[in-house]
């Protein structure tokens, strides 16, 4: 049979139209003081492996965090319409504000927040996209991302992507991966801390009251329990309910003895540890203050009413000079 004859009966033949092709979105926002210095962090993830084939995050000034996660969808959407404008997108965020927003069951009344739900409406057609709200925990790449454009943005320096190796991959990508297996690079940053406490009330006027003046920024509240996330996205959860046992925390037993913040200035430390003393605090070590961890140290330990200390450390160059 000729060649041509050949061709001409392959191509009456019915194609065959591939499906589209599926990814998942990640993103969040943040802002430290809401409204405060806000950023946000997107990615694009591979379904099948688990890798992250591209990520982004950018400081976009004060605002506040539900604007910060909008701007987050907005970017998160764009990226996966570069990587493929036929894609099916799954959206996965941790803000139930944004996800019920987008899925139009909940109304939409702020004027900024009306704008970017526009704009991300318009990326891409909205049939093609689902959203899926998950706990902050699960949503920690977007974090991190978020985390790290308010960093950059406080400090006034860019956001620097990470270069995307098979580490960001899933255990699928991983297995597949010949050769020596990679070095995780060291961390050793705290994530979180968690205080069971046995008065939730009395805890959020007193240690929630002092991670505020800290800088921390309230986060989520429940009825047992209120977080707080602070600069490097460090949080700190404070919880109550019925599997509290006992009464008071007793710092001298072995566990936990104090938490340590950093309080600023000398005189910003002598402040705050004053004005504490309104707030549910008792000064600690009176006769040595303020250099009762030590001469090359300058800090104010506090207790509160439950038994829990904290330590404000001040920003110091050197031991008090004699006069």
């Amino acid at each position: 049979m000729p060649a041509e004859q050949t061709l001409f009966d392959h191509a009456d033949e019915t194609p065959t139209t591939a499906a589209p092709r599926f990814l998942i979105v990640e993103a969040d926002g943040g802002s430290r003081g809401n409204p405060g210095h806000a950023g946000y962090g997107a990615l694009v993830r591979d379904p099948e492996s688990g890798a992250i084939l591209v990520e982004k995050a950018a400081y976009i000034g004060k605002a506040s965090n539900n604007v910060a996660e909008y701007s987050g969808l907005v970017a998160g959407l764009e990226l996966a319409n570069e990587l493929d404008p036929t894609c099916r997108i799954l959206v996965k965020m941790d803000s139930k504000l944004v996800v019920e927003q987008m899925e139009g069951r909940w109304k939409i009344k702020h004027a900024d927040m009306q704008a970017l739900a526009r704009k991300a409406r318009g990326v891409l057609d909205p049939r093609r996209v689902k959203y899926q709200w998950i706990p902050r925990e699960i949503n920690k790449d977007a974090d991190r991302l978020s985390n790290e454009a308010m960093d950059a943005g406080m400090a006034g320096t860019p956001w620097v992507p990470r270069s995307l190796s098979p580490a960001s991959a899933g255990p699928a990508a991983e297995a597949a991966e010949s050769g020596p297996e990679p070095v995780r690079a060291p961390s050793g940053r705290l994530h979180h801390v968690e205080l069971w406490v046995s008065d939730l009330q009395a805890a959020t006027a007193s240690l929630g009251w002092l991670l505020l003046q800290l800088g921390f920024t309230a986060r989520e509240t429940w009825a047992d329990g209120a977080s707080y996330v602070g600069a490097d996205g460090l949080y700190l959860v404070i919880e109550a309910g019925p599997d509290v046992t006992g009464e008071l925390h007793e710092r001298r037993r072995p566990g936990l003895n104090h938490l340590a913040f950093r309080a600023g200035s000398p005189a910003e430390a002598d402040l705050l540890a004053r004005r504490a003393t309104s707030h549910g605090w008792t000064p600690m070590f009176a006769d040595a203050y303020p250099h009762a961890g030590g001469p090359q140290s300058y800090a104010a330990y506090l207790e509160n009413a439950a038994g829990f200390e904290v330590e404000l450390v001040a920003d110091w160059d050197g031991p008090a000079q004699s006069t």
